[in-house]
């Protein structure tokens, strides 16, 4: 009896001890200790899903391109980097160089809270994905909704319910804090309700744009160069001067009127068509925008390194600062320079009949190109993280039968952008000084975000 007592207080002893583990040391489902566990402990599955669902909004998204594009993923990237800070102890937070701008995020670090940091970050993507897109269709409203449920029920059925719930609560909270200090930004904040604004008249003279042939719409985001930035000063935004414009023969700028002309007269060689339509990214509904393009490309490094959570989010705020400033200082140098088109210079000067590969240019200045400065700037900074000759087959358009879209191989990223810039060239919608100047000031953008005191 004596016997039968001492091993029934060993049994209870014993159980005691292992609940007070299980209390003390919450494991998550991959048996990581939601008290220790680091951002870097899991994988990039979150933020990868997301950004793969954001190329499909931005695909069908009205009005949403090129502008608002890139500055989404420069606040989404930014608060899912921002949420996750306290347990990335190799990194620094931003929210500091942005508060005297109003910017004011809570903060749990040293609060002894514990958090499951999948869970704070799909809580912040699917509350601002929610907000940016939210003139998108019911399919993609239904996805986004979808995701993140997704998510939340796996993170329910394999981690304690208060931590999810305090999870959830602060990965919102943060997003909401972004959010909200985005809708301060008048001239950003849901610019794709009025895309063409009626009060914008371009200026006229020799070679000054003007509504483009065939369509003739209207100055699109005319003012975005007033838009917020995150790594770049006032001065950093005005590119170069473009060549001066002049319709004599052999001068420069007819020079660049007469490569275009070539390029495509009577028409393109298969390499320069499969170039132009494999970087073309200009058709809404057909496929995702040019800035969008150099989120695709991150998604697919990750995708194949298997890179966890925190290189993932490290990854997503660089490029998306990098490609949100890359948009507010080519488009400011559009429309302080107000260069026309090829199809306007070639029509009127060379060839009243010419039609471009593209069946429509731009309804913007030429100068610089925004496909080269977006592509430049993230090239920038994906060659900071993943080095300078990270080569890659880029399959962003594989399988795709209305164009071109056979994979192509790069040897670097900066091989990548310089390609894409020039195509802009044989698609027929940009002179040679457009790509060159977009490549050169998209690399001074991107050298300033990687300027950022963002690693320790």
């Amino acid at each position: 009896m004596d016997m039968m007592k001492s091993l029934q207080k060993l049994l209870y002893v014993a159980f005691i001890a292992s609940a007070l583990v299980w209390t003390g040391c919450q494991r998550d489902e991959n048996g990581f200790s939601l008290e220790t566990a680091r951002v870097s402990d899991y994988s990039s599955e979150v933020p990868l899903e997301w950004n793969k669902l954001y190329l499909l909004a931005d695909r069908y998204a009205p009005g949403f391109r090129p502008g608002p594009a890139p500055r989404a993923l420069g606040y989404m990237g930014l608060a899912a980097y921002e949420a996750c800070i306290s347990a990335m102890p190799d990194y620094n937070s931003l929210r500091g160089r942005y508060r005297a701008e109003g910017l004011d995020i809570p903060n749990v670090a040293n609060t002894g809270e514990v958090y499951h940091w999948p869970t704070v970050v799909n809580a912040t993507y699917g509350y601002l994905m929610r907000r940016f897109f939210p003139h998108v269709s019911g399919e993609i409203r239904f996805r986004i909704h979808s995701l993140e449920a997704n998510f939340d029920n796996r993170a329910i059925a394999e981690i304690p319910r208060d931590v999810f719930e305090r999870s959830k609560a602060y990965g919102q909270s943060v997003a909401e804090a972004v959010f909200n200090w985005s809708a301060q930004d008048h001239y950003g904040h849901e610019a794709f309700r009025n895309s063409r604004p009626s009060d914008y008249t371009p200026p006229s003279g020799p070679g000054m744009w003007q509504p483009t042939y065939p369509d003739f719409s209207g100055g699109l985001f005319p003012y975005w160069g007033k838009v917020r930035t995150f790594a770049i000063t006032e001065e950093d935004k005005l590119a170069l001067p473009p060549l001066p414009y002049s319709e004599e023969l052999g001068s420069p700028f007819r020079q660049q009127a007469m490569e275009v002309y070539n390029k495509n007269t009577p028409v393109l060689s298969y390499e320069d068509q499969w170039i132009a339509e494999y970087w073309s990214d200009d058709t809404e509904g057909l496929v995702f925008s040019p800035p969008a393009r150099f989120i695709a490309i991150p998604n697919q490094v990750l995708e194949h390194r298997r890179a966890n959570l925190e290189l993932a989010l490290y990854t997503y705020l660089k490029v998306g600062l990098a490609l949100n400033d890359a948009g507010v200082a080519c488009w400011y140098s559009k429309y302080h320079y107000n260069v026309e088109r090829p199809v306007s210079y070639i029509r009127r000067v060379v060839d009243l009949g010419w039609e471009p590969h593209l069946w429509f240019s731009p309804s913007f200045p030429a100068y610089p190109s925004g496909h080269a400065t977006f592509g430049a700037a993230a090239a920038e900074v994906l060659s900071d993280i993943f080095g300078e000759s990270y080569a890659m087959l880029d399959r962003s358009h594989e399988g795709r039968l209305e164009f071109l879209g056979i994979p192509r191989s790069f040897r670097s990223f900066r091989e990548m952008a310089e390609e894409n810039a020039y195509s802009r060239i044989p698609l027929g919608v940009h002179f040679r000084m457009d790509s060159d100047e977009g490549v050169r000031h998209g690399y001074a953008i991107g050298r300033r975000v990687n300027q950022l005191p963002i690693k320790k």
